[in-house]
């Protein structure tokens, strides 16, 4: 087998010119920024690879390449979107992408395997068991949720997939009951004022004959428990917002343009049923909550009180606490509709 190049430190394989993603790296760190965000530096351990290939074959970006006189894996050749298949395949271990880091699997409240899971190895029975034992949770305990737990859900969720691998959702940690309830303020402030508005029966009209039936579709369809909560809040302090709950996990994702993402609501969501089935083993219940969200998208002092940044996109809002209540078996599910396409000269 041919010597491999040698690597430098900063520069490309001895010898050779640096590709275009090593120019964009220097590019971006003579203007000040951090190239590992915008280009995912791989490194190549030449000692350590032993040519195999298996990390250009799974690279879904291309980055990577073979040295064409048969030795390791050369510098990278294309910038790659950071999914980390080179660095977590390797058998070797000699892949290495500088912008990925651990902080996202070092959990705090407990010990993960460290390892990869083959597949077709994990108990499929408990997992089954736990997805259809997960409930939306309406009743809490008057009791904190440490926040070490909450930044473990995140861990958890940040594990999901995401469009082109963006990774760019955001959490937004309320740790304790008065931060809760400053939001259930705000949004109750928000729905309020929307309650004005919806009660103008000739405004809804108007804007529904001008194509415009968001505001008729409110008074008829939500309007009612709307009015119901905000009455029970004010009248008994009850909570129908978040029913309680101690804490409240706001997913987002970055502001357009600051991280590509072909689908950010789709990729926090994805983080958000990581979360909830994280926060079932740990013990605690969780609620999605849709009125929250559109406050939040929609309301500068909501978004105040979720401290979130200008331009910060909202796609969940989770109520987290330690349930009062326990079932007794899963709940069933309503029909659910299947459809079977083969192509042609299929059987059936």
């Amino acid at each position: 087998m041919a010597r491999r190049p040698e690597r430098t430190p900063e520069g490309p394989p001895e010898g050779r010119e640096p590709n275009g993603a090593q120019l964009e790296a220097e590019t971006a760190r003579e203007e000040g920024g951090d190239p590992g965000d915008r280009v995912g530096r791989i490194r190549v351990d030449a000692e350590t690879c032993t040519g195999c290939g298996l990390c250009v074959r799974l690279c879904p970006s291309g980055a990577l390449a073979l040295d064409p006189d048969g030795g390791g894996a050369a510098a990278q050749t294309r910038p790659c979107i950071l999914c980390g298949h080179c660095e977590a395949a390797c058998p070797a271990g000699a892949v290495r992408v500088e912008a990925l880091c651990d902080e996202a699997s070092d959990f705090a409240t407990f010990a993960a395997p460290g390892g990869w899971l083959p597949y077709g190895r994990a108990d499929l029975p408990a997992l089954a068991q736990l997805m259809r034992s997960r409930r939306s949770c309406r009743a809490f305990r008057d009791e904190p949720v440490a926040p070490a737990l909450l930044e473990d859900l995140v861990r958890l969720g940040v594990s999901a997939p995401s469009g082109t691998n963006s990774q760019a959702w955001t959490f937004a940690l309320l740790e304790d009951r008065a931060a809760v309830l400053a939001l259930g303020r705000a949004v109750g402030g928000f729905f309020r004022r929307l309650e004005r508005l919806a009660a103008r029966r000739w405004l809804c009209a108007a804007l529904q004959l001008a194509g415009r039936g968001e505001l008729a579709r409110y008074r008829r369809e939500y309007s009612p428990r709307v009015r119901e909560a905000l009455e029970a809040f004010d009248r008994e302090g009850r909570d129908m917002l978040f029913h309680g709950a101690p804490a409240v996990i706001v997913v987002g994702s970055r502001a357009p343009g600051e991280v590509p993402a072909s689908c950010p609501a789709e990729d926090a969501l994805l983080a958000c049923q990581n979360m909830l089935l994280g926060a079932h083993a740990m013990g605690l219940g969780t609620c999605l909550v849709g009125y929250a969200v559109e406050a939040l998208r929609r309301d500068a002092g909501a978004r105040a009180a979720a401290g979130l940044a200008p331009g910060e996109g909202v796609h969940a809002v989770l109520a987290v606490g330690w349930p009062a209540v326990a079932f007794a078996r899963p709940a069933r599910r309503k029909p659910f509709a299947l459809r079977r396409v083969r192509g042609a000269g299929g059987e059936g």
